[in-house]
């Protein structure tokens, strides 16, 4: 089978990681290719490569790897299984100190599900590798923050639950 219901947790067998894993992969590299070639919104090409992922066939699957040019991670900093990706020590954006600087590295996967977080980080410019400094903190989590090479001339708010799954970087 595909799940293990014997423990206390349910857990994938090797086999179910397996499919899960290239569904996974399948839907990263539609989404590179729905943004990076067709150049469509995150958004529209999350929703989409959630169709695709499932018709990509494994012949495709390497075409399109081979022509995107064996992406590691997503357009929102998630690895692609198998391509060799390795993590880094990332931490939540609501977490850095007021006046320290971040890099974007990752969009967690529940943001990426939840209705306009992918809209609101797309047109603040909060992109993977993208650089900013958290002008300020709330007791709740939220921050507000000022992209550097965005045309805001106020910073922007970025509320707790986007803060909060919002995976950054620091020259700590």
């Amino acid at each position: 089978g595909l799940i293990n219901l014997s423990s206390p947790r349910i857990a994938l067998t090797e086999p179910g990681r397996k499919l899960a894993e290239g569904i996974v992969r399948k839907h990263r590299l539609a989404e590179c290719f729905l943004i990076d070639v067709l150049g469509l919104s995150w958004s529209t090409a999350h929703h989409e490569a959630c169709k695709w992922e499932h018709v990509i066939t494994d012949e495709v699957e390497v075409a399109l790897s081979k022509m995107l040019g064996g992406p590691t991670a997503c357009p929102h900093g998630n690895p692609i299984p198998g391509s060799g990706h390795s993590n880094m020590l990332l931490t939540p954006l609501n977490t850095i100190e007021v006046g320290d600087s971040f890099t974007v590295v990752r969009i967690s996967e529940e943001l990426e599900e939840t209705a306009g977080a992918l809209d609101t980080l797309e047109a603040n410019k909060m992109l993977p590798g993208k650089v900013g400094t958290v002008s300020n903190r709330t007791t709740d989590g939220a921050v507000s923050v000022m992209m550097s090479d965005s045309a805001q001339s106020a910073p922007t708010a970025i509320d707790s639950f986007i803060s909060s799954r919002l995976l950054v970087s620091t020259k700590k």
